[in-house]
């Protein structure tokens, strides 16, 4: 393809939001491609923390990640797992930091910025805005308090990926906490359900967790943040319209990760675009990953409190390295077998069938 620029072909980027914004940093490898983003000014500026396991792909993530840690944990009512790797650790990066990095990152690639989204003749136009989610879907919700105390609190060489040891009669909930350090931290309820949880569940959720599982009642709450995210494979926003990021669909259904997925998106759309006029994006997953999910998926909806269960054997079963892999889309048959084998067999048959006669909501 010619490195002309009048024949580089031209690609709108609808929505200023992670994956366009991603795809934009990285323009300087699609030379042959001429971007335009298109930011109406609907983002808020509330701040979020996107967490992932470091993988080979995510390497850039590392100098302005907030923290890193080697050991995590799932911990349920009766049992405690904890993981370690050298190689993939969790990690935490703030929302504004990865967007305001990618800006950067943008203009010096002399991308277009524009408010209002005119449709050029010829363009391809790639879409990042929220896809279509039907009533009743599985949700992934959630609050979060960044916290500081006075004195030295918390182990910050762990993280606690899911903590059941609360209310679960909503739905599959359990505490998220991420310690920055021995004084501060990021502590975050979250529940898996078809509804939004009235405000004060989460909040009372995460006082209670603070005072009865960490012994602290004297705190500061230094920022808030908030979150829905919609668990399946969705009608893009605009069918017309190449999808990206959750409109296309990256966000894996079984956990609610999406920076990794995206990323990873964003790498296929890279690599797939030698030789060809129009940049080609599809979704991170594979059609088994997405069978599996769809199936997990149902088993939370038709019985939650068997969670704790399900993520404890599973982690039981796993190296650190194994469940980082996992979680990040690079299981092999063997891994996945090593998962299937730990999980309840009669709650996931039951789901499997409630699937295939299909009755109940497709997620």
């Amino acid at each position: 393809m010619s490195k002309n620029i009048f024949d580089k072909a031209d690609v709108i980027l609808l929505g200023a939001g992670c994956a366009n914004l991603s795809l934009a940093a990285r323009a300087n490898e699609l030379i042959d491609y001429e971007f335009t983003i298109i930011d109406p000014g609907i983002y808020t500026d509330q701040n979020h923390i996107w967490g992932f396991w470091r993988m080979p792909w995510l390497a850039n993530t590392k100098p302005i990640s907030r923290k890193c840690w080697y050991k995590w944990k799932i911990i349920s009512e009766n049992k405690s797992i904890i993981h370690s790797t050298e190689v993939f650790p969790y990690t935490a990066i703030n929302r504004n930091d990865w967007t305001d990095d990618c800006k950067k990152k943008a203009i010096n690639n002399n991308i277009k910025f524009k408010d209002e989204f005119t449709k050029k003749y010829k363009s391809q136009i790639i879409d990042s805005r929220p896809p279509k989610v039907p009533i009743n879907n599985m949700l992934q919700h959630f609050v979060g308090h960044e916290i500081q105390t006075e004195k030295d609190v918390f182990d910050d060489t762990t993280a606690v990926l899911m903590d059941f040891r609360c209310d679960q009669s909503l739905g599959m909930h359990f505490i998220y906490f991420l310690p920055f350090s021995k004084r501060q931290a990021l502590v975050e309820s979250t529940l898996f359900s078809p509804k939004k949880a009235p405000s004060e569940f989460y909040d009372n959720a995460i006082k209670t967790y603070l005072n009865e599982i960490i012994s602290i009642n004297n705190y500061t709450i230094l920022r808030k943040e908030k979150g829905i995210i919609p668990l399946g494979i969705f009608e893009k926003r605009n069918p017309s319209y190449e999808g990206i990021g959750g409109n296309g669909g990256a966000i894996r259904p079984s956990s609610g990760y999406a920076f990794s997925f995206i990323q990873k998106q964003i790498d296929e759309i890279i690599t797939s675009s030698k030789n060809i006029k129009k940049l080609k994006v599809s979704s991170p997953h594979t059609k088994f990953e997405l069978i599996m999910d769809r199936i997990f998926i149902k088993v939370l909806r038709i019985n939650p409190l068997i969670a704790p269960q399900i993520f404890t054997r599973m982690a039981g079963n796993l190296s650190g390295d194994e469940f980082a892999k996992f979680l990040s889309g690079e299981a092999n048959f063997k891994l996945w077998l090593k998962v299937i084998f730990a999980m309840p067999k009669i709650p996931f048959m039951k789901a499997t069938f409630e699937i295939l006669k299909g009755t109940n909501p497709k997620w």
